[in-house]
């Protein structure tokens, strides 16, 4: 772990268990987490000839995306083995402000040499959303061939974040698709601007083999003292606390979030 950081595990009395890494800021923060990342990297070219990972969206992780595009990280990945997928997508055109495709272009793709082959985005210019849905699926079915008839896929490693009220990926409190069983992606609509997203569903994101949640800003206290403070042994009310691969969770904070 980065000497900027502290890694602990987490809990009060019978509390959820956190293994996470509290940082000084958002910085040292995205630079640890780039860290173990290009190690998870490096091992899955290694054992399984590629490295699949479902990208995020919003603020936080595009400080990680800036990093690994810096010329000296760059210049070492095997890119032609490194594929893209996005854990959620809003809705809306992949030139628009709020895409979460545009946000991982400006800061990373257009910036290093992988192939466009092996980026993934979501079909949000398909009408409707379940369209676009259906498709996406399907795309995650034809790369991950070997898991189509034995189960979901299991992503090398996927980057989540955490909104206010305790979503990840688009799984807000209270969704139905919180609840499936089946598909492996799904149109949903929630209580966020756009409301239409397109997102993976808990039966892909319960199945990756490294999962990092990073969480920055004053305004994650509240949900962050909120989960350390659920009981273990019962059904979540926030979806991201509902996130729990056999692969594991690390949490990385900055201060801010940690409190």
């Amino acid at each position: 772990m980065n000497s900027a950081g502290m890694r602990c595990t987490q809990r009060k009395n019978n509390d959820m268990k956190m293994d996470a890494s509290v940082f000084p800021d958002l910085d040292a923060l995205s630079r640890a987490a780039l860290g173990e990342l290009l190690v998870i990297l490096r091992a899955a070219v290694r054992d399984r000839g590629r490295f699949a990972i479902a990208l995020a969206g919003g603020n936080t992780p595009a400080g990680l995306y800036r990093l690994w595009a810096e010329p000296q990280t760059a210049a070492g990945i095997p890119w032609d083995r490194v594929h893209f997928f996005y854990g959620d997508e809003r809705y809306v055109p992949p030139d628009d402000p709020l895409s979460n495709y545009r946000m991982t272009r400006e800061t990373l793709i257009s910036q290093v040499p992988i192939p466009a082959a092996n980026v993934h985005p979501v079909p949000t210019t398909l009408r409707p959303a379940e369209k676009a849905a259906e498709a996406y699926e399907a795309e995650l079915r034809k790369f991950f061939a070997d898991a189509s008839t034995s189960g979901a896929p299991a992503f090398d490693l996927q980057l989540l974040g955490l909104g206010t009220e305790g979503h990840t990926l688009s799984l807000f409190p209270g969704s139905p698709v919180l609840e499936e069983t089946q598909r492996w992606v799904a149109a949903v609509e929630v209580a966020a601007k756009p409301p239409q997203r397109v997102t993976l569903t808990p039966v892909v994101a319960n199945q990756a083999r490294h999962t990092f949640f990073l969480v920055s800003g004053k305004d994650k206290r509240e949900i962050v003292e909120a989960l350390r403070s659920e009981p273990e042994g019962q059904p979540s009310r926030y979806p991201a606390a509902r996130i729990r691969p056999a692969g594991g969770v690390l949490w990385f904070f900055d201060q801010s979030a940690a409190g």
